[in-house]
């Protein structure tokens, strides 16, 4: 058995509360299509999702294309997303990825976790995402919440993002994997919160194993 510390009975249980809470989840992201839900999840590293939909609510009004981001130019998508954490890094970024889009994928986001890493600021993470999203991929992205969600409840016990991943994908029965993403980012998000989770108000309390449970 992977290393977790639930039974099967119990992550079913806790997976069907979270279908149950929220059956369909949806990103927090604000995009049009997979192009800017690209660009978005790219500029999400270390950064909100509110502050990222800020700064995209324009730029995506200008920009929804690879095309059309390159004829804004590097310099003016940087004017846009300056409310964001290495904004100039994450310009050059997304007015590269655009300009491979063009050359080497008719203007297309790819379909393949290797292509999508090929492209400059896309890492795993960002792959998964967009893979999750954009092509109904069972992928997991595992951020800062859920790597602290699988851990603290026990569901999946890692030393690393990665190893988070491979246990999440081995454990979860497969009607759950094309959601499960969503459902722990977000109960990570309002629920399992880093300083103070909500334990009281949790809906999978009772498949928890975290032994500092908030009363």
């Amino acid at each position: 058995m992977p290393n977790t510390l639930l039974t099967k009975q119990e992550i079913e249980a806790l997976f069907t509360a979270l279908k149950n809470n929220n059956p369909n989840p949806k990103s927090e992201l604000n995009y049009i299509n997979n192009f800017t839900l690209l660009v978005a999840v790219v500029l999400s590293a270390q950064a909100t999702d509110k502050g990222v939909n800020k700064a995209t609510k324009e730029l995506f009004a200008l920009a929804d294309s690879p095309q059309k981001m390159l004829n804004l130019g590097q310099e003016t998508i940087a004017k846009y997303i300056k409310s964001i954490g290495l904004y100039k890094n994450k310009a050059r970024n997304i007015y590269q990825l655009s300009k491979i889009l063009l050359e080497k994928y008719d203007g297309k986001v790819p379909n393949s976790r290797k292509e999508l890493e090929s492209l400059p600021g896309v890492g795993r993470k960002t792959a998964n995402v967009v893979l999750n999203i954009a092509f109904k991929q069972p992928t997991i992205a595992v951020d800062t919440h859920i790597f602290r969600v699988a851990n603290r409840t026990g569901l999946a016990v890692g030393k690393n993002v990665l190893e988070v991943e491979v246990i999440l994908e081995k454990i979860i029965p497969e009607k759950y994997l094309l959601h499960a993403h969503h459902w722990l980012i977000l109960h990570g998000r309002y629920v399992c919160k880093a300083r103070k989770p909500l334990c009281p108000t949790c809906i999978i309390r009772d498949y928890c194993k975290y032994q500092y449970k908030t009363k």
